[in-house]
């Protein structure tokens, strides 16, 4: 009992929290796409920025989230949207917008891209220096222990603070885009234009509109991503290292350009990381005794260790891109 409750603290929570950021940042990743045709690099140093404006603003008000009982980054993360949207809504007029205008190909979008990326590193690691910050600012995150009523059950099922919020904010954030695509008339304008561009903007659809509303949902989105994970673990102005190759590989997985399997391909790379470094010794430990005599368990069974955890997501994005390039959702194109 206590190897499975292992099990589900390492394997089930931690993938169910790298998979719900890994959706998040990979839904505004596959939205750019499915609208403007290009890849956008910038995307997790838009995450990484919407965690740093909560940073900053939590620092200046660090007490306003004490009145309410919840932690005050959460409070800041509403206007930390709007800044991190304004910023993806700036950076499309500053550098996308005129190279659409010129009619470049996508190949050159996703080198301006990578530009920006460089440029919004910079900037972040300016202000925020190199090293790693809490979110908490004058208050203390809260973990959960919750005992199993088995017998031989004595450790716990152990949730953070964080991560209860993440659950939940996922979950609204998944049914609010659902809703938006399905039901509103901008969400529906977006899918026509997503489908056929010219036949959109022919039909009288304000095809500038669409693309400020996308962006304005990718910078939210982005921002949302970030902050929950600094909640979890810590703001590092490196994080968008950690970030960028995980989600455009949960883009790719799910489909490239459909929303929904940006969704799954989140959780797919969240808990093929999760499994990939997981010490299965410790599941396979109470039959030791039922193993040959010359048949010795190593301490360490995980099939990459952890600090190798980065290239498992290039192993699933290569091996998607083998065996069924259109993704699980088949995605429009690659």
């Amino acid at each position: 009992m206590n190897e499975l409750v292992f099990f589900i603290n390492n394997v089930v929570i931690a993938g169910s929290v790298t998979g719900s950021i890994y959706a998040i940042g990979a839904i505004g990743v596959t939205l750019i796409f499915s609208i403007m045709r290009f890849a956008h690099f910038a995307h997790a140093d838009m995450m990484t920025f919407g965690a740093f404006m909560v940073l900053l603003l939590t620092t200046a008000f660090p007490a306003a989230g004490t009145a309410i009982g919840v932690p005050t980054a959460l409070i800041m993360l509403p206007l930390a949207m709007v800044l991190t949207a304004l910023l993806a809504v700036g950076i499309d007029k500053a550098f996308y917008k005129p190279l659409r205008a010129f009619g470049v190909k996508p190949i050159v979008m996703v080198i301006g891209s990578l530009g920006v990326t460089l440029m919004l590193q910079g900037l972040i690691r300016l202000f925020a220096g190199t090293g790693g910050q809490s979110l908490y600012v004058g208050d203390r995150k809260e973990i959960f222990r919750l005992g199993l009523p088995f017998e031989g059950a004595r450790a716990p099922i152990v949730v953070t603070e964080p991560q209860l919020y993440l659950f939940v904010i996922t979950i609204a954030c998944v049914v609010a885009l659902a809703l938006f695509l399905n039901r509103s008339r901008l969400g529906k304008a977006m899918r026509a234009m997503s489908d056929n561009p010219e036949l959109a903007q022919a039909s009288g659809i304000n095809t500038n509109t669409i693309v400020a509303v996308t962006w304005v949902i990718a910078g939210g989105l982005a921002a949302i991503a970030g902050t929950l994970l600094s909640l979890d673990v810590t703001f590092k102005p490196d994080l968008s290292f950690f970030l960028l190759l995980p989600i455009f590989a949960a883009a790719i997985v799910g489909g490239v350009g459909h929303p929904y399997g940006a969704i799954a391909g989140g959780f797919v790379v969240g808990f093929a990381e999760t499994l990939a470094v997981f010490n299965w010794n410790v599941l396979l430990r109470p039959f030791q005794e039922s193993f040959p005599a010359w048949l010795e368990l190593p301490s360490n069974l995980a099939f990459v260790g952890t600090e190798y955890k980065i290239v498992v997501p290039f192993f699933i994005l290569v091996a998607i891109l083998v065996w069924r390039p259109t993704g699980l959702f088949k995605g429009k194109v690659i």
